[in-house]
């Protein structure tokens, strides 16, 4: 009879103890930090989360990187997804392509935005902490002004097949005209960027418009021209949004910066 009591009562303490442990450990799940670094929660997946957000527009007018995710983006833009990313997207393009007939009436236009679309500005946000500093547009012109940012090689081999397929390539940016035209169009050729219907840049009378204004009437004028916009190219969700933004639009990565 004891033996039997012993034994009951040894169950009852584990039970016990182990309600106990269970109730401590559902108190602590519960009111823990979402930012503590834990497993499966550490910075890397915390700045992997801050990616995914900015480039679904979940996140918008944001100023700069978060410090905590600079050697994060740093390993994202050079050790290679970044590329894999871009290379994944121009196949989706490609396609797309393989399913347009063109009419062959010289009217049917494809745009590419410039900056970190047709050719890279690592190596500036380089350093800028790749993005964790402020925007500095006196260091944005001055790099500009050099023309030396290297082609994105398979926004390069798009851009070529476009013009080969019958495209009217146009390359809408935001870039100032009266300072910039010369370096950007020297950059352009240099990099391989040739054969493009227009390069359209930002002049006195629009130089106020928000990008997405800007940009969008700049589609409009090329639609009442009787352009057929069937691709719009950016790195920016302002270069896609507004109206006549095309019948398809592609978005490449960027996590450096954001243009409102």
């Amino acid at each position: 009879m004891k033996a039997e009591e012993s034994r009951a009562m040894e169950i009852y303490k584990r039970v016990t103890l182990l309600l106990i442990f269970l109730t401590i450990f559902s108190s602590v799940a519960t009111t823990a930090s979402p930012w503590i670094p834990m497993e499966g929660n550490n910075p890397a997946s915390y700045c992997l989360s801050w990616r995914l957000a900015i480039e679904t527009n979940n996140v918008r007018a944001w100023r700069t990187v978060p410090l905590q995710c600079m050697r994060y983006v740093e390993v994202y833009m050079l050790a290679g997804q970044y590329d894999r990313d871009v290379q994944l997207i121009v196949e989706h393009i490609r396609v797309y392509l393989n399913e347009i007939v063109l009419p062959g009436d010289g009217m049917d236009a494809w745009i590419l935005d410039v900056d970190d679309t047709c050719f890279s500005n690592v190596y500036y946000y380089r350093l800028k902490r790749y993005g964790c500093d402020p925007y500095d547009p006196t260091g944005f012109r001055t790099w500009a002004m050099k023309g030396e940012s290297p082609a994105i090689q398979p926004v390069l081999e798009l851009f070529s097949d476009l013009i080969e397929t019958g495209f009217k390539v146009f390359l809408v940016t935001g870039r100032d005209e009266e300072t910039l035209r010369q370096a950007t169009v020297e950059n352009l050729h240099n990099q391989g960027f040739t054969g493009y219907e227009r390069l359209i840049m930002r002049t006195p009378e629009n130089k106020k418009q928000s990008a997405t204004t800007y940009k969008t009437t700049i589609r409009k004028q090329l639609m009442e021209e009787g352009y057929r916009i069937w691709g719009n190219v950016g790195d920016q969700w302002s270069d896609l949004q507004g109206d006549y933004s095309g019948n398809r639009t592609f978005k490449i990565p960027n996590p450096m910066y954001f243009v409102p």
